[in-house]
């Protein structure tokens, strides 16, 4: 197995490609990360992070390049398999919490766990347990109407470490926060991933937050560059 979690190695990607209008959204954008290493990745909107987070977890595709988790070259893998490897090994972190609102915090965690095989019982005891290290394992039996903001983000945090997953992608994860709560929900997502040593890339705007990780990159003109 790789020393590295991830490994992206030349990416690039366009839109309406060979067209008057094309975009070439990234270009030659390479990116290696650790397991345990926080990494902040800063760009203004519009400049291609999320493309570049969705190529990082698969969900999309680079004209070329290499994307390569936890030692896999994972550029012609099967859909059925690419999608295994999501399930598994990465999780996801976006914006806004995206909770169905039939769901109580607790089962909204034990779902994820239950397709990927897990038995009921440890499913559930997995829950609480992610639950009480972001601090509110009380409210376990509450529905996403009857919780605040930054609680409905950290029940969606809990959720995509459900499967224990190895590498963490998060999309402006405290961006549609107040500061105040921003701050507190950045603490808890800081502690799940310290807790778990995973590798993670954080898309943020927020330049205080990004300092508090191991280090930046900034994405600008599809290039990146150490911050």
């Amino acid at each position: 197995m790789s020393d590295l979690t991830l490994r992206l190695s030349d990416l690039t990607k366009g839109y309406n490609a060979g067209k008057p209008n094309e975009v070439r959204v990234l270009q030659g954008v390479s990116l290696d990360v650790a397991p345990g290493e926080v990494v902040a990745l800063v760009a203004p909107s519009g400049a291609g992070k999320s493309t570049l987070l969705h190529i990082a977890g698969l969900l999309d595709t680079p004209d070329n390049g290499k994307v390569t988790i936890e030692g896999t070259d994972m550029t012609n893998l099967s859909d059925r398999k690419r999608t295994a490897v999501r399930r598994s090994t990465v999780g996801f972190i976006y914006k806004f919490h995206h909770l169905l609102p039939e769901f109580t915090e607790l089962v909204s965690i034990v779902l994820p766990q239950l397709a990927y095989g897990m038995a009921e019982k440890a499913a559930e005891q997995r829950a609480m347990t992610l639950l009480d290290r972001v601090g509110i394992a009380e409210r376990a039996s509450h529905r996403p109407a009857a919780l605040s903001g930054g609680e409905q983000q950290r029940v969606a945090f809990c959720r995509s470490l459900a499967n224990e997953p190895s590498l963490l992608l998060a999309d402006e994860p405290t961006g549609n926060l107040d500061p105040e709560t921003s701050d507190r929900v950045f603490e808890a997502l800081m502690t799940l991933v310290r807790d778990t040593g995973l590798a993670a890339v954080i898309a943020t705007h927020n330049l205080e937050l990004a300092a508090r990780m191991d280090r930046q990159v900034r994405l600008s003109g599809g290039v990146l560059e150490s911050a």
